[in-house]
């Protein structure tokens, strides 16, 4: 597997959580990470700020880039990458990977919150990606990773949080755009999504409390899989929508997957978005529905 020494990485929504873990990941090759989200004092209900973050990347072993950063302000976006290309001499890898979530059916949906989701989780994105294009071009492996699900337009996965739904296939939509409008620059643009909940402070507050996070991995799968798309000629793998173990699994990197587990040897809890044809690789534990709908919720 390829190296990210020396690389640099521009991470949203970096400061805990999958981002964090992508960022460490990296930074164990000796990456340079820039740290772009909001928390700059400690919150009562979530932890790590972008200063936690930075400590944690350099203890690692990679160089850190805190900065406060609100990506739904195109002002602040422009500053950050600026900031980062500046401090490290360029950009290779842009993740987008900041969102906000709300499960509530439409009725239930206050217009400030579907206006939030769409600002962070779609036009962010958009704004994020666009600010890193000039640097991304100049990189020798250019790579944008998604934080979002495959395009699979079935009704379960709209029903019952419709505007989160349409927010977070933004970004996959994004995707599906940019791999083919960024492939004359040899810029690969990929997502990545997870089979099961991870364990973050989402799925604690908004999903199931601390029975699901047992059911659930850890953000590490997702970090080596990151890291293996960054690996990828960026000319070759793009527009490609994985799903964080079956890509790990075919490509041989993964074959036991039981120490990604919060509780091994637990049934998991699968995620939203997850296309029915997509098979879990051989020993992998899906819990079903009827377990699910006991925990009260909708996965």
């Amino acid at each position: 597997m390829a190296n990210l020494h020396s690389k640099t990485l521009f991470v949203t929504g970096a400061s805990r959580g999958i981002g964090l873990a992508i960022a460490l990941r990296a930074a164990r090759d000796g990456a340079n990470v820039a740290i772009a989200a909001k928390t700059a004092e400690p919150h009562p209900k979530l932890e790590g700020t972008i200063f936690s973050a930075a400590e944690e990347i350099e203890k690692a072993g990679g160089k850190a880039l805190a900065i406060q950063c609100d990506i739904r302000s195109e002002e602040q976006i422009e500053e950050a990458v600026a900031r980062t290309a500046k401090t490290f001499g360029g950009i290779d890898i842009c993740v987008n990977n900041a969102s906000a979530i709300s499960l509530t059916p439409l009725a239930e949906t206050e217009a400030k919150r579907l206006d939030l989701m769409y600002a962070i989780n779609t036009r962010g994105t958009l704004l994020v990606t666009k600010a890193c294009l000039p640097h991304l071009k100049l990189a020798a492996n250019p790579h944008v990773l998604m934080l979002s699900p495959p395009l699979d337009m079935q009704p379960q996965w709209f029903a019952g949080h419709v505007g989160y739904s349409i927010a977070k296939y933004g970004m996959s939509l994004a995707v599906l755009g940019l791999a083919r409008e960024l492939a004359p620059d040899g810029i690969a643009v990929n997502a990545l999504w997870p089979r099961t909940t991870i364990a973050t402070a989402a799925i604690r507050n908004v999903l199931g409390g601390d029975q699901l996070i047992n059911m659930s991995r850890t953000p590490d799968i997702l970090a080596d899989a990151a890291h293996l798309i960054f690996s990828q000629p960026a000319s070759e793998f793009t527009g490609n929508f994985l799903i964080d173990d079956t890509f790990l699994y075919e490509t041989g990197n993964v074959t036991d997957f039981e120490g990604y587990s919060v509780t091994p040897g637990q049934m998991l809890a699968p995620d939203f978005f997850v296309p029915a044809r997509s098979l879990p690789p051989p020993g992998v534990n899906i819990a079903p529905a009827a377990i699910l709908s006991k925990l009260g919720t909708k996965a």
